[in-house]
C-alpha cells in the first residue's frame, strides 16, 4: 500500500505489502512451493543472487510468498525491512545471536517468555556472552546495569505470562547513551496496540504463531528494523535455515487480514475478566494493565494504544486449585498457546515456562497458581459465564470438603 500512514490500521492489515499484481491476476498472494528459480539468462541471474536486481534464486534465501508476508509487517511496525523465520523462537534466537558473540553483553529481565529466558541462562553463557538479567518491575537498577555499559538490551513488554509493563521511552535513553542495540518483543501487543520502532526501538520481534497468525493452525516469527540490520539477520537465517516455508507464509498473511477485527473483540472481553477475577474470592491477583490499578497501567496507557488480549491471574491454594479449576472450563482450550480465535487456559508450568524446573521458575517470581488466558472472539458474556460456573463449582467442592472434615472431627 506504499506505506500510506493516512490509512487505518483496519485497511493496512488488510492491504498492506499486497498493492502490487500477483501471479495469474489473482487476488491473493498464491503459495509458491518451489525450492528453487530458474533463469535462462545466466548474467540476470548472477545479478539477481548478487542481490544487483529483484528476484528469487533458493526458497531458503528468499520466496514470493514469503516476501508478500515480510513487506505485511514491515508497513504494520513501519519498518524498513522484515525477516520471516519458521517459528518465534527461531526468530529471537536468530536476532540474539545475529548480534551477541563471545565477549559481548546483553542486559534483560528475569520474567521474559521462558524461551527467551533459556537462550539467556543456558545458551548464550555457553558462548562466553555476559548476561545480566534484571527485576523486571526495577527500572532503575536496570539503568543502571545498562549504564555499566552493553552492547544489546532485550525488552518484552507486556511480559509473558506475568503481563510486567517496561518503560521502553525511558530504557532506550538509557541504551543509547552507552550505544546499545535495543530489541523488543511485541508478540501480545502485537503491531495494532504498540509499534516499539515508532518509539526508537530498533529492532521488533514477533511469534507470528500467535496473534498475527490468529488461528493455531501454523508457525513462525518475523523480525523488523532498518535495513542495514535487517541484512545482518537475513544473513544469519539463510546460512542457518530457519526460514519459513510458503504454507504457513500464506496462512500467516490469511490470519493478519482479521487482525483488528478479532483483537477488538478480544480485548473488550479481556478487560471484563480482568474485572471479574479481580472480585473472584479463589483469586489472589490479576495481572492485565488495563486495570487501573496494575502497576504498569499508566506507561501502557502512554505506550500502546489498547491493552491486549491477555489475562493472568494466580489463583488461592496453587496448583491444587488450577487442576480443579481448568477442566471445568467449556469454552476453552487447556493447551500452551495463545493468540487464537478460541480461548486458551494454561497454567506457566506447562506453557509459557514449561522450559523451567519448579526452582527456576520460582526464581522468577512465577507461581504455580499463575493462569494465563489467551482470550478468544467468543462472546464476552459466555466467557463470563463459563468462569462463573466453573468457579463456582470448585467453591461448592471446597464447602463440601470442608464440612466433611468438620463431621469427621469426634465429639
Amino acid at each position: 500500500m506504499n506505506n500510506d500512514k493516512n490509512a487505518g490500521i483496519g485497511t493496512r492489515v488488510v492491504w498492506g505489502g499486497e498493492q502490487v499484481e500477483h501471479p495469474y491476476n489473482a487476488t491473493q498472494m498464491p503459495i509458491v512451493a518451489s525450492a528453487a528459480y530458474g533463469y535462462r539468462d545466466i548474467d540476470g541471474w548472477y545479478d539477481v543472487a548478487l542481490g544487483n536486481q529483484p528476484g528469487f534464486i533458493y526458497s531458503r534465501m528468499s520466496n514470493p510468498t514469503v516476501a508478500v508476508l515480510e513487506d505485511k509487517l514491515r508497513e504494520l511496525e513501519q519498518a524498513e525491512s522484515a525477516v520471516a523465520f519458521s517459528t518465534g523462537m527461531a526468530a529471537i534466537s536468530g536476532v540474539l545471536h545475529t548480534f551477541l558473540c563471545q565477549g559481548k553483553r546483553v542486559v534483560s529481565t528475569r520474567d521474559s517468555y521462558g524461551g527467551t529466558n533459556k537462550i539467556f541462562e543456558e545458551f548464550l553463557p555457553r558462548q562466553g556472552v555476559d548476561v545480566t538479567l534484571c527485576d523486571t518491575l526495577d527500572c532503575a537498577a536496570i539503568e543502571r546495569e545498562i549504564a555499566r555499559g552493553c552492547d544489546l538490551v532485550y525488552l518484552e513488554t507486556p511480559s509473558n505470562p506475568t503481563l510486567k509493563i517496561l518503560d521502553i521511552r525511558r530504557l532506550l535513553a538509557a541504551a543509547k547513551r552507552v550505544g546499545a542495540l535495543v530489541v523488543a518483543d511485541n508478540t501480545f501487543a502485537t503491531p495494532l496496540n504498540q509499534n516499539p520502532l515508532a518509539l526508537g526501538v530498533d529492532v521488533v520481534v514477533h511469534s507470528a504463531t500467535k496473534f498475527l497468525s490468529g488461528h493455531g493452525d501454523v508457525l513462525g516469527g518475523v523480525v523488523c528494523g532498518a535495513e542495514a540490520l535487517m541484512a545482518q539477520v537475513r544473513h544469519y537465517r539463510e546460512i542457518n535455515g530457519a526460514s519459513l516455508d510458503p504454507f504457513s507464509a500464506y496462512l500467516i498473511i490469511r490470519g493478519i487480514k482479521t487482525l483488528a477485527l478479532r483483537l477488538r473483540q478480544q480485548q473488550a472481553s479481556a478487560q471484563a475478566i480482568a474485572e471479574y477475577l479481580r472480585d473472584e474470592p479463589l483469586v489472589e491477583s490479576v495481572n492485565y494493565p488495563g486495570l487501573p490499578e496494575h502497576p504498569g497501567h499508566s506507561i501502557a496507557r502512554s505506550q500502546m494504544r489498547g491493552f491486549g488480549a491477555i489475562v493472568s491471574f494466580v489463583l488461592r491454594g496453587g496448583m491444587d486449585t488450577v487442576v480443579k479449576l481448568l477442566p471445568l472450563l467449556r469454552y476453552a482450550h487447556r493447551a500452551g498457546n495463545l493468540g487464537a480465535v478460541e480461548t486458551i487456559y494454561g497454567p506457566a508450568r506447562t506453557t509459557s515456562h514449561v522450559e523451567n524446573t519448579l526452582e527456576e521458575r520460582q526464581a522468577l517470581g512465577i507461581s504455580e497458581g499463575l493462569v494465563r488466558i489467551s482470550v478468544g472472539i467468543e462472546d464476552t458474556a459466555d466467557l463470563l459465564a463459563d468462569l462463573r460456573q466453573a468457579f463456582a463449582t470448585v467453591s461448592h467442592q471446597g464447602t463440601d470438603a470442608s464440612s466433611a472434615r468438620h463431621r469427621e472431627v469426634p465429639a
